[in-house]
């Protein structure tokens, strides 16, 4: 059985290339969990979060917060990027350099060198949490990767094609996994399952997900 299945801490390892344009790092973000929960609580300290809805009407089952340049939002008039936090009309706050300095590793990593983030989504995953599949579309430039950073629960990651109807790959994500995607695959459907109970020692019963992103 693999570190994700037994429920134990993941170990850091080389980059694995899932798919070109997909790299999955183990542990990557590890060495700086710390600086990353303290740098997430002055962020939602700032920027609370909140539970957004869909330009349908639906309560979106993750609690979502922003920080940097740009934070994306929804409600009834569409998904889209805003240099504001929709609650407090104060720009986001800004992106914390432990948050920049990991996603350029990562990127880096994954064959993107030059990526340099000005959005970064931070997502609050609570058991039964999900998101359900769909593309990153709302940025002016698809030539930038997303990077996705894990922290707390472990969760399972849906990676699909080109197509909603494609075949969906499971992917398990651990506490300090990064995963990259970009350049062919920069368009392909994704989402997360269903939350499964449980409690991390350093976060509690829930998953918080960094979502690096170039919006502009």
């Amino acid at each position: 059985m693999t570190q994700f299945e037994l429920g134990l801490p993941p170990v850091a390892t080389k980059a694995e290339a899932l798919a070109p344009g997909v790299t999955l790092l183990r542990g990557f973000a590890l060495a700086d969990e710390t600086g990353l929960l303290d740098a997430i609580s002055c962020i939602t300290e700032l920027a609370e979060f909140r539970h957004m809805s869909t330009p349908g009407g639906f309560r979106m089952s993750v609690a979502m917060s922003n920080c940097g340049e740009w934070g994306w939002i929804t409600d009834e008039s569409g998904y889209r990027y805003s240099k504001t936090d929709p609650v407090t009309d104060l720009p986001w706050p800004d992106m914390p350099s432990v948050f920049v300095d990991l996603a350029r590793s990562a990127a880096k990593q994954g064959g993107f060198p030059d990526f340099v983030p000005d959005a970064c989504l931070v997502n609050r995953y609570e058991p039964g949490a999900r998101m359900t599949l769909h593309q990153d579309r709302n940025e002016v430039d698809f030539g930038a990767p997303i990077v996705s950073v894990s922290l707390g629960l472990s969760a399972t990651f849906q990676l699909g094609g080109m197509e909603r109807s494609d075949k969906v790959e499971k992917i398990g994500l651990a506490h300090g996994d990064v995963l990259v995607w970009g350049g062919p695959a920069r368009l392909r459907f994704h989402g997360v399952l269903p939350l499964k109970e449980g409690n991390h020692s350093m976060i509690g019963p829930c998953r918080i997900n960094l979502t690096f992103r170039k919006a502009r």
